[in-house]
């Protein structure tokens, strides 16, 4: 009897869920297409580089500066990353000195020799780490500097 009721019971399953397939595997893409625009999804902020918190407009460039990223899995993690944008037109060597953290003390000073892809980093700030990316990109320039979270 409970073969019997096991046997049916997966035989309904198996219908139901071939006749849902058959129902919306046309309209697969407008339904993914209408997901991926609902408000909370959000590319993460390890790929965009976290939101823009400031720009800064230079004579040729202006200059964006991203929030500090230190997103983990359960909490935020020790050890993450603020990337710094340069777009427009993007000089043999760019030395700018940046305040990520918005409190008007400059908290590292960056020159790139983008000819020749070499970046130093001068620290200013305790918090700063290292230059974790640097690299040319469609746009312009683009540096991730590790930073220690605060908190």
């Amino acid at each position: 009897m409970m073969r019997y009721i096991k046997y049916t019971l997966g035989t309904i399953w198996a219908a139901i869920a071939l006749i849902l397939i058959l129902i919306l595997f046309p309209g697969l893409r407008t339904i993914s297409e209408g997901l991926s625009k609902a408000p909370f999804m959000k590319i993460h902020p390890m790929y965009t580089g976290g939101e823009i918190i400031d720009s800064v407009k230079k004579s040729n460039r202006t200059i964006y500066i991203h929030r500090p990223v230190f997103n983990g899995l359960i909490k935020e993690r020790m050890l993450g990353f603020v990337q710094i944008d340069w777009h427009g037109n993007i000089p043999n060597v760019i030395n700018d000195t940046i305040d990520y953290n918005k409190d008007t003390i400059p908290d590292f000073i960056i020159n790139i020799d983008t000819r020749n892809n070499i970046t130093d980093l001068k620290k200013i700030s305790a918090y700063v780490y290292d230059c974790g990316v640097s690299t040319q990109t469609s746009f312009g320039w683009v540096i991730r500097v590790n930073v220690v979270n605060i908190k």
